[in-house]
C-alpha cells in the first residue's frame, strides 16, 4: 500500500479526526460495559406516524399502510469499515471520485438521521457512503442496532470490510511512528489484536472483504470501482483553462502548451477587441500555419496521457493553455482542445481566466 493507506489523521491517538470531531473511546473492558440507554433516531417509512394520536384513524388506514413510503428517495447506501491502518481514508477517496456522497468518521447514531433525510430531500443523492471506525464495544452495539433499523425499514445497504495481515499493520503503525488507537500502554499488536476481536462479528456479516496486505492504491481503487462503481459513468474529468502568461502560469496546472507561437490576434484592429471565443477570432487562430496540426498532435498526447490517468487512477486533470494575455490564441485553442477531449470520453469543464482582465 502507498503512503495514502497507512493510518490517516483520523485514526490518531488522541482520538481526533481530520475534522476535529471527538472519535470514540478505547473499548472499555467487558466487565466495564454498562448499558446505554436507546436514544436512536427512528427512521420512519410510513406516511404517519401511528403512534401520534392526532391521527386519523379511518377505515382508509389499511390503503395508507400500503402507499407507506411512497415518493420517498431510499439511496443505496453502503458502510465502510475495517481494521484501523488497513485503508479506510483511501476508500473514502475512491468512493468520492465515483460519485458517491460521503460521510466520513461518522458516529453510527447519526446514520440513521442521515439517511432518513436524505430520502425526504427532493433530488438527493442516489449513493451514500458511511465510512465507519467502530473503536469500542458500546460504539459497536451501537452501530449493529443501526443497521437492524435499516433491514427493519427496507433499506438495502452493503458492508465493506478492508482488512490487513497485523505484520503489515504494524509495519504502517510503525512507519507513521503513531501508537494504534486501542493499544493503550500495551504494544501495537494489543491495539490490532483488541479491534479484531471487536471487529470479528462485523468482518463475518461483510458483503465484500477486501484484503490490502498486498495492494497498492491502484489496485484497491481498481477493486472498489468493479464492486461500486457505474459501468457507464465517466471516470476521468478535465478543466481546460486558458490563460496569460504575463499574469502569471497557474499554480494547479497538471499539463502546460504554450500556443504563443501563433500569430497574435492582438494587432488586427478589427479582432483587438473580441476574444477566442467569438467566431472570427476563433476562424482566425485556427487558420494559422500549424493551428490545426498542433491540435492533432497535442490530441494525439493527451489520449494516452488520459489513459495514462485512468489506469493510475487519477480522476482529475487540469489542462492550461497560454498565450501573452489570455484572450484570443489561448481561449480559442482550449474551446477545441476541450472539444477533443468531450470527444473522447473525457468529462470536461472549459474556464478562461484571464479573459477579460485588460
Amino acid at each position: 500500500m502507498s503512503d495514502e493507506d497507512r493510518p490517516s489523521e483520523q485514526d490518531r491517538p488522541d482520538g481526533r479526526g481530520s475534522s476535529g470531531a471527538a472519535a470514540p473511546p478505547d473499548a472499555p473492558d467487558a466487565g466495564q460495559v454498562e448499558d446505554v440507554p436507546d436514544t436512536r433516531h427512528r427512521l420512519n417509512t410510513d406516511a404517519a406516524d401511528p403512534a401520534d394520536p392526532t391521527d386519523d384513524a379511518d377505515a382508509d388506514s389499511e390503503d395508507s399502510a400500503d402507499n407507506a413510503g411512497e415518493g420517498l428517495h431510499a439511496p443505496e447506501l453502503v458502510i465502510v469499515t475495517g481494521m484501523s491502518g488497513a485503508g479506510r481514508s483511501t476508500a473514502a477517496k475512491i468512493f468520492e471520485d465515483l460519485g458517491w456522497y460521503v460521510v466520513d468518521n461518522l458516529a453510527p447514531t447519526l446514520i440513521a438521521p442521515m439517511v432518513d433525510l436524505v430520502m425526504r430531500e427532493s433530488g438527493g443523492t442516489d449513493r451514500l457512503a458511511f465510512v465507519v471506525d467502530v473503536r469500542g464495544r458500546a460504539f459497536f452495539d451501537t452501530l449493529r442496532s443501526t443497521l437492524d433499523e435499516l433491514d427493519s425499514a427496507g433499506l438495502n445497504h452493503r458492508i465493506m470490510f478492508l482488512e490487513s495481515d497485523d505484520d503489515v499493520l504494524v509495519r504502517r503503525y510503525e512507519g507513521v511512528r503513531r501508537p494504534h488507537p486501542l493499544q493503550g500502554d500495551g504494544r501495537i499488536l494489543d491495539g490490532i489484536a483488541r479491534e479484531r476481536e471487536l471487529l470479528r462479528e462485523l468482518r463475518g456479516e461483510a458483503d465484500l472483504v477486501i484484503d490490502t496486505s498486498a495492494r497498492n492504491v491502484h489496485e484497491l481503487r481498481a477493486t472498489v470501482e468493479s464492486a461500486f462503481g457505474d459501468p457507464g459513468e465517466v471516470p476521468l474529468r478535465a478543466t481546460v483553462m486558458s490563460f496569460g502568461f504575463k499574469y502569471g502560469l497557474p499554480v494547479d496546472a497538471d499539463l502546460i502548451a504554450d500556443v504563443r507561437f501563433l500569430p497574435n490576434p492582438h494587432w488586427v484592429p478589427e479582432l483587438r477587441p473580441h476574444t477566442g471565443q467569438d467566431p472570427e477570432v476563433s476562424g482566425y487562430v485556427l487558420s494559422q500555419h500549424g493551428a490545426k496540426e498542433f491540435l492533432d498532435r497535442y490530441a494525439e498526447v493527451l489520449n494516452i496521457v488520459t489513459e495514462g490517468y485512468r489506469r493510475e487512477g487519477k480522476r482529475y486533470m487540469t489542462l492550461a493553455v497560454g498565450c501573452t494575455g489570455g484572450k484570443h490564441r489561448s481561449v480559442a485553442m482550449s474551446e477545441q482542445i476541450a472539444a477533443r477531449l468531450s470527444a473522447e470520453g473525457v468529462d470536461t469543464v472549459v474556464v478562461h481566466r484571464d479573459a477579460g482582465r485588460e
